[in-house]
This record gives C-alpha cells, structure tokens and sequence, in this order.
C-alpha cells in the first residue's frame, strides 16, 4: 500500500502555514497584523507602519530546544527584516509555562542581536516574549520557547478515582441506543479528478436524541480495507470531502465526522451562523456537570462512528487508525482508550491535555478548552469546571490506550502548551510511541508542519500494512523538527498533586440529559 501522500489531504492549515514558513522564515512568531486601518474624515488608507515590517528570530542555542534542569536557555534575538535602528531598549518578559514572569527587561537590537537567559529547577517550559513597538496602543510579540525534563512532566493531578467507572456507564449508555446508520449516495460535481472514488454521506444515531453526522469513502476497487477515522479540530465549519477522497484513493475506508451534531455539506454563511449563534462557546455548554457536558456528547459519537466503520463489511477487521489535530487530537486519544479496537493513533498538538495544571507544584496555566472557558461569577477559581473536564483530559485517556501513537508538540505553543503535551505523551503507556517537537512553532504552524504530515504518512502506510512502526530518522525531517522515539524517555512521571474528587457516578441505565 503506498503511503498517503501530503497532496491527497488539501489540508487548508499545512497549506496556509506551509505559505508562511516559506515567506517569513523558521524561526519566529508573528501575531500582529499590518494596521490598513482607514481614516474616517479622508477616507485614506494611512500610511503603512514602519514597525510592522520588522520580524524577529528568537532562536534557542540548543537546536531542539530541550534542557535539562537547571541548565540555563540562551535565547539570541535578532531582527530578521525591518529597521532595527529604533530597537534600542525593547521589552521582554520570560514566563514560566506561558504564564508567571520570572525575569523581564529589554534588549539592544539597534545594533546587532541580543541574548536573554533564563533557567528553571523543575520539569516545564519557558517562554521569552519580546514586544516589538507599533504604531498602535498594541505591541507585536515574538516568541521563543524551551522544555525542561520533557520526560519529567506529569499531571497536575491524579485522574479520578472514578474515571473508569464513569466511562464503562457512559459506553453503556451508548450501546442502549442502536447505531441506526443512514448512508446515502454524497455529490462530487464540485470535485475535479475525483477518479470515481465512492462518496458517502452518513448519520448515525447517539445519546441525547442526537446523530453524528460525517462522510464515508472508500477504494474503487477491493472488497476489504483498513479503517481510517478523522476528527475535527476546534470549531464550526462543513467537511472538506478532500480529507476522505485523498485517503481513498490510497487504501482507505475512512470515515470523516463533525464534532457537532450540523450537517457537514452547507454554504460557508450557515456555519458563521452557528458560530456566533447556537455553538458560541459550545466549550462551556453543560460545564457544571460530566453527566451534562457539550464533550460527553462528542466524546461518545465518536466511540460510535468507530463502531460502525469496525461493523461495516468492508472493513479488513483488522487496522483501524485514528487521527486529528487539536480538538480532533483529544478525540483521537478518547476513542483509542475507549474503544480498544484501535491499533494506532497520529496526532498534532492533541488539545484538553491536564486539566488539573493549576494544581501542579509550581501550577501550570491551563491549555485549550479550560483557558478559553467564559468566566463565571459562580466558579471564579475554575474548580468546578475543573472537575467536570477531568472526565475528559486527553492526558488520563492516553495511559488507556494501547497502541502505537505519534504526537506532535509546538513549543510556543500558548493554546496548546506545550507541558501539557508532554504530559499527555508521557502519559502513553510503553515505547511504541514518538515525538515530533518544532521549537519555533505556536499552534496554528505545528499543527500544520509538512514534516508532521510526511511522518504521519510513513505511520499510516507501516499500520496499514500491519508492518513494525518505521524507524526514527537519524536526521531531523527539518532545522525545525526535532523526532524522539519513545524509547528516549523514561516511564511516565507521577502527578504532583492530591487526586481530584470523584464526583458520583450516573448509572448506565439512565440516560443523561441534553444540555440546554
């Protein structure tokens, strides 16, 4: 079987951020954006702002970015284009997992690069943010970013004592509600070259009167393949029927779900709709409770879609491989561990990681969903949205799966950060298990390296195939992509605080309530 090339997928992301590597360089961050602000009395654009022309590299002096502890980071900040005449006493902070500054002050650029140090005595990460000034009240960051003891890192807490029990009634709940799968015949008149690849739209049936919905494809010729499962990343959006044809047309049946319960086909205005209408902040829909939590849903429709692409005849009844970025990272672990059948696992920058990283000694700031939950009068510490998101941590679904998973790490990561990655890739039981870290990256660019894909696709073919996971390169892919093989870390380190409180348990034969 040949290896699913990067071309079969028109992955927007990789394609959009593969265009900004290659115009602005490896080594840095941007997050500002030209100002074409207009005036209001002349309606003339104004001029452009000189400061928005500068970019800078913060690169660290170990390559991969990885220290030890106690070691000291040597971050050397230069000015890659732009006029650095005006960047005399520029201001930096260096912030201890992207969150509490332990060292500030500025730098020199005004003649030649700068370095700013910084070191720490326990496992985490380091962030050097330098604020180039604008025209504007808003300065333009760039980011440099360093582990410390990646091996080291655990969870800010212990799963709960209940985690597994909760799951077993959930799954129970699920296996009450038959699959009742509707497959009708999808539309390719949009897709040129589509090579009369077989297109699938289906629905099937989950908890809470709910379907999930997604599309199915599959060879032209053959009557048996391996399994492919696709997840979304965060957001709303229609599915990209590219992302099942390119899989097909290499070997696949795959199937492609929504994490929303939307239909996947509809004009780009209906998803904006839902965006800022019936799925705005979908993150924090049912928060107060697991038994009512928008990813208890989720979680459960895509135990469901795994069930039916296992049921289907054409299925080899042997690989069944799952996969996303982000969001779709969390789904991806959540079946592996609840759906044992899996027999491999490829994702980028897996989101919902530690939930409890405010509980680690030090605290850690949360990743994405817990940092990007609206604030709430009623729980001004979080810890009630904490003990519901504890029954949906990417890191306690990883230690429960049992197969084979590649994971990818940006280290300037502030939305996925990149201590919680770690503990979730520490997290996986054994060796067979690998690490791709890009120093430079935030979360948009490492979920969409090239490198990723290309190394996703040596993982898919050798499962596929049923053949030994392929070998760490000796060299790294790119300057900015650094592999480790499972084998180059230790076991997986213990949490550094007191379990979290199990909440009580919903029995399997009462079905939960839709969240309103």
């Amino acid at each position: 079987m040949k290896p699913i090339s990067i071309h079969a997928f028109p992955l927007h992301r990789a394609f959009r951020c593969l265009a900004a590597v290659i115009v602005l360089g490896a080594a840095f961050q941007i997050d500002g954006r030209a100002d074409t602000n207009t005036n209001s009395i002349t309606n003339a654009v104004k001029p452009p702002d000189p400061w928005n022309a500068i970019i800078l590299t913060v690169t660290p002096d170990h390559a991969n970015g990885v220290y030890a502890l106690n070691e000291p980071v040597v971050w050397t900040a230069d000015v890659k284009t732009g006029d650095r005449s005006g960047l005399a006493a520029v201001p930096y902070v260096v912030k201890r997992d992207g969150g509490d500054t332990i060292a500030q002050g500025t730098i020199d650029l005004s003649t030649g690069p700068a370095t700013i140090t910084a070191t720490r005595a326990e496992p985490g990460a380091l962030l050097a943010v330098i604020s180039v000034p604008t025209a504007t009240k808003h300065p333009r960051p760039f980011t440099g970013g360093a582990i410390f003891a990646p091996d080291k890192i655990g969870p800010g807490a212990p799963a709960p004592a209940d985690f597994d029990a909760f799951w077993k009634a959930q799954l129970a709940y699920l296996d009450s509600i038959p699959q009742n799968p509707v497959v009708e015949q999808g539309s390719l008149a949009d897709i040129k070259y589509n090579d009369g690849i077989p297109y699938y739209k289906v629905t099937l049936d989950n908890i809470w009167n709910t379907k999930v919905q997604g599309q199915l494809s599959r060879p032209v010729k053959g009557d048996k393949f391996p399994g492919l499962l696709i997840f979304q990343a965060a957001g709303v959006s229609a599915l990209e029927k590219g992302m099942v044809l390119g899989a097909a047309k290499h070997g696949y049946l795959v199937l492609n779900i929504e994490a929303h319960d939307i239909p996947i086909d509809q004009p780009p205005a209906f998803y904006t709709s839902l965006k800022g209408g019936g799925l705005k902040d979908y993150i924090s829909f049912g928060i107060d409770s697991r038994d009512t939590y928008y990813f208890l849903r989720m979680v459960l429709g895509c135990v469901r879609a795994a069930e039916y692409l296992t049921s289907r005849a054409d299925w080899d009844g042997k690989t069944l491989i799952v996969s996303g970025v982000s969001q779709g990272g969390f789904q991806s672990f959540a079946t592996a561990a609840l759906f044992p059948q899996v027999t491999a696992l490829c994702t980028s920058a897996p989101a919902a990681d530690d939930s409890a990283a405010t509980l680690a000694t030090p605290p850690r700031p949360p990743s994405w969903p817990a940092s990007y939950l609206p604030p709430r009068p009623d729980d001004p510490d979080g810890s009630k949205a904490r003990a519901t998101l504890s029954y949906f941590d990417t890191t306690y679904f990883a230690a429960r799966i049992h197969c084979p998973a590649q994971v990818c790490v940006g280290l300037i990561d502030e939305t996925v950060r990149p201590a919680s990655v770690l503990a979730t890739y520490n997290a996986i039981p054994g060796t067979a298990k690998e690490l791709m870290i890009f120093p430079f990256y935030d979360h948009s660019l490492a979920c969409g390296q090239v490198p990723f894909w290309h190394r996703k696709d040596e993982w898919l073919a050798a499962a596929a195939a049923g053949q030994p996971l392929p070998p760490v390169p000796t060299d790294p892919p790119t300057p900015n992509a650094i592999t480790i093989s499972g084998s180059g870390f230790g076991s997986s380190p213990t949490p550094t605080a007191a379990p979290v409180p199990a909440a009580t348990p919903t029995p399997a034969t009462v079905p939960t309530p839709a969240p309103q």
